[in-house]
């Protein structure tokens, strides 16, 4: 045979799938800090470049109404391929059906390096999975606990209840501090939960039951949960805390020594005090000093037609060198113990290396049950009666009475 004829026919032989066009997975977004979709931007193009089966393809979505824009293109068929979520919501979406286990698209061994707050679980199964994490920690103004001969805590040495009483107390009695911390009472919505309901575990107390999540009745309004509660509220019958903030800014204006608060005001206030600033450990309150864990993630949907694509982007995003990458660029803290060595930040002798620290040692994720929204809007206004002057064990007993006939009335959340 000619062999040119030859060299053509094996031309026209060639499978058509090699030079088809790549498979495009739709993505969506909430949207945030120009820093952190700038990096997301990046990271989706070095993906596109790096094979050529698959372009993923972003849209980003108005964060107020984003849950509802999910929920509604749930009921519609038309949820993209890969979405991100506020990670209390995970159970809710995988409960709904909006969303399918990752145990068998993730890296196995990639797994095992994702701390608490890097995971969205259900039922034992994972459904989500971030690059970053926000902790809590209490900022202090060093001049201060000095002049007023108060020790400063470690994380192997963090404050005691009766320490941070009497921290409170000194700090009150010195004069030269109207209310001695700030705690961001005048947030509203999930602030409460997140910030709040780590103190009522490490007082003893719980939001529900951990082993069936069912259950707040003993959890909520028992012996623990109690005293947090009145604890809770001498903050404010003693002056300690200011019931009516006008702002958010009494630390940055140097208006109180002490700002319980997160990460995210690490570089604002550093570059507001310098050297005199101190970032402590949350108190042990009983049971061990905790924060909240976990921020955005990401997901497949249910309804993805594509889940092999999906699950490619989401190994390559979580890959210790891209967690690394987006902490660089956002200065959020990595969620993985392979991506930490590699951060400016966070590793081993990064000058923000404590809060990483603080969330691999002391972060507790909120209950992993579709009820969740309920349970923490309860808990917020709960705690806002509280503050004020509310009797406590009546408070909480009428949460746990709302919280639990929610779970009775969804038969138990598919939990039991």
């Amino acid at each position: 045979m000619n062999k040119k004829i030859l060299t053509a026919l094996l031309v026209l032989t060639v499978p058509v799938s090699a030079y088809a066009d790549p498979i495009t997975i739709n993505m969506w977004r909430h949207e945030t800090g120009d820093d952190e979709v700038n990096a997301n931007r990046a990271a989706i193009e070095r993906f596109n470049k790096s094979q050529d089966r698959y372009r993923v393809v972003y849209e980003s979505l108005p964060k107020g109404s984003y849950t509802q824009a999910i929920t509604a293109a749930a009921l519609a068929g038309t949820l993209p391929c890969i979405f991100d979520m506020d990670q209390p919501t995970v159970p809710n979406f995988a409960w709904s059906g909006y969303i399918r286990p990752l145990d068998t698209h993730l890296d196995a061994k990639l797994r095992k390096t994702i701390n608490a707050g890097g995971k969205g679980e259900f039922k034992g199964k994972l459904y989500s999975v971030g690059q970053f994490d926000v902790a809590l920690g209490i900022f202090a103004r060093k001049s201060a606990l000095t002049r007023a001969g108060i020790r400063i805590p470690t994380v192997s040495k963090p404050w005691t209840l009766e320490e941070f009483n009497g921290v409170l107390a000194t700090l009150k009695a010195s004069g030269d501090w109207e209310y001695p911390i700030e705690i961001h009472n005048g947030y509203d919505g999930e602030w409460w939960t997140y910030a709040f309901s780590p103190w009522l575990q490490s007082f003893g107390g719980d939001l529900l039951n951990p082993k069936d999540l069912t259950q707040a009745d003993g959890y909520l309004n028992g012996p623990a949960a109690v005293k947090f509660g009145q604890w809770f509220q001498g903050l404010f019958t003693k002056g300690y805390a200011n019931k009516k903030p006008a702002d958010d800014q009494a630390f940055l204006l140097g208006r109180v020594p002490l700002d319980y608060t997160g990460s995210w005001a690490y570089g604002d206030f550093s570059k507001k005090w310098g050297s005199d600033l101190l970032v402590l450990p949350p108190p042990n309150f009983g049971k061990g000093p905790k924060i909240g864990a976990a921020s955005w993630q990401w997901g497949i949907s249910s309804s993805c037609k594509n889940p092999e694509g999906a699950a490619a982007y989401i190994n390559f995003m979580m890959s210790p060198k891209e967690v690394a990458t987006m902490s660089d660029k956002t200065s959020l803290i990595p969620t993985t113990t392979g991506a930490a060595p590699l951060t400016r930040d966070y590793h081993s002798k990064g000058k923000a290396r404590f809060y990483y620290e603080f969330s691999k040692r002391f972060a507790v994720s909120r209950p992993p049950t579709p009820g969740y929204p309920f349970v923490t809007s309860t808990f917020e206004k709960t705690l806002r009666a509280i503050v004020q002057g509310a009797n406590v064990q009546d408070t909480l007993d009428d949460a746990v009475d709302l919280i639990e006939r929610n779970i009775k009335d969804n038969k138990g959340y598919g939990l039991k």
